[in-house]
């Protein structure tokens, strides 16, 4: 699907946010801006950026050319943690919440996570497919190149392994790059209700290998949380998983301050997510290592919980990624707008943070930093150009959508534009 040769001239701003590694702490300020910045890109690739009056173009006749004057150009946004492939809606639950209803109560009652497997083991993979495609439409017209999709509302072999089949076919034939991990450990079945060990066991010794030998997750995730799986389950299905080759993410301290950025650190995860309720020593855990700390802030927008401590985060060094947790459930939302104002308003990140945490650090979040997540020589011509002159308008013009076209691996996928 790569574009023969892209050129991209007189952008008001070009945002580099080069990188090959996750920015920490202070870095995340640093986004390579080029004033009236220009980008080739053949194959797929970026083979030149800088500015436009030191382009090595003579000729604009072989090339597909953009005049980005008065936008801004920079690289596709990762939405690096979300849920995207399931069956079913639970709106009544939304209202529930806001009544005051808590969310382990909904799940003891056998609502939340389970609700919605009940739905998605009933989909088919074609049904599967065709509603999450419709999503990933949507999310690229937000200028996300690459998403993070979990598994995780089959909690059964047979539909775990057909919400890995739908990412599969779906990273084939649209232009979203769809990084897929298996979340078998999200909740507790029904038919293992009370016997959490035997169904983490069930997972390694059945699950796990079938998910391997399938070949298409690249990540195990785990749900590490007072009421669901403790901290010996997480590290027992975790280390499982690497010992597979599957690399490590975990949901952490996001209800309870249970422990899970520590292990998250301990175990070099990919990343720790959610973490409204990471402790002093988790957070400092994270400025340590290489984990990046995946803060969801529309999922606190929508459950009215506190925000995580991002701002504290990166003031320890940690690197910070920001992500959308779409699912049906916590977070019925992918949108990258309200992420990013939310970041800006609640979470008190500077604007060159969010974009660094939306970009090249949500890219380290799914091992991909190498790939996406910049633009710069070598890396893929993943790119998102807004209508307005600087990265500062993704968060003035509060919660809308303002990106103007969409390229992936170097070809034009989406405009707005053609949208009317």
């Amino acid at each position: 699907m790569a574009g023969k040769k892209l050129f991209i001239k007189h952008a008001a701003e070009m945002v580099t946010c080069a990188g090959a590694a996750p920015k920490m702490g202070a870095a995340m300020a640093d986004i390579g801006i080029i004033p009236d910045g220009a980008l080739l890109a053949e194959n797929g690739k970026i083979s030149w950026v800088g500015p436009t009056a030191e382009l090595p173009v003579q000729s604009e006749a072989q090339w597909e050319v953009i005049d980005a004057t008065g936008q801004c150009v920079m690289p596709g946004f990762v939405d690096s943690h979300t849920h995207m492939v399931f069956g079913g809606y639970r709106a009544e639950e939304f209202f529930w919440r806001l009544a005051g209803t808590p969310y382990l109560e909904i799940l003891e009652r056998g609502g939340g996570i389970l609700n919605t497997v009940q739905a998605t083991r009933s989909a088919s993979l074609a049904e599967l497919k065709a509603m999450t495609l419709g999503r990933l439409d949507n999310m690229l017209a937000m200028g996300v190149t690459t998403v993070e999709g979990k598994s995780g509302y089959g909690l059964d072999k047979e539909t775990e392994l057909r919400q890995l089949a739908v990412m599969d076919e779906l990273n084939r034939e649209q232009p979203v790059e769809i990084v897929p991990t298996f979340m078998g450990a999200h909740a507790v079945p029904p038919e293992y209700k009370g016997r959490t060990d035997d169904y983490v066991d069930y997972i390694i010794k059945e699950v796990l290998p079938a998910v391997v030998k399938q070949g298409i997750a690249e990540f195990c995730d785990v749900f590490c949380e007072q009421g669901v799986f403790s901290l010996v389950q997480s590290r027992r299905l975790l280390e499982a998983a690497q010992a597979m080759g599957l690399k490590a993410k975990l949901h952490a301290d996001e209800i309870v301050a249970l422990g899970g950025a520590e292990l998250a650190a301990e175990l070099n995860a990919c990343s720790a997510d959610h973490l409204l309720q990471a402790s002093d020593a988790g957070i400092a855990a994270l400025g340590k290592a290489h984990t990046v700390a995946t803060v969801l802030p529309m999922t606190a927008f929508c459950l009215r919980e506190s925000y995580a401590r991002a701002r504290t985060m990166i003031n320890n060094g940690a690197a910070v990624a920001l992500a959308t947790d779409y699912n049906p459930g916590s977070c019925f939302s992918h949108s990258i707008p309200l992420v990013a104002a939310l970041a800006a308003i609640q979470l008190k990140l500077e604007p060159a943070e969010i974009v660094t945490a939306l970009t090249i650090n949500g890219a380290a979040a799914v091992n991909r930093a190498n790939r996406v997540g910049s633009l710069e020589i070598g890396k893929q011509a993943d790119i998102a150009i807004l209508e307005y002159p600087s990265h500062l308008f993704l968060v003035y013009h509060a919660g809308m959508n303002i990106v103007d076209k969409v390229i992936k691996q170097g070809r034009l996928v989406w405009r707005k534009s053609d949208q009317k």
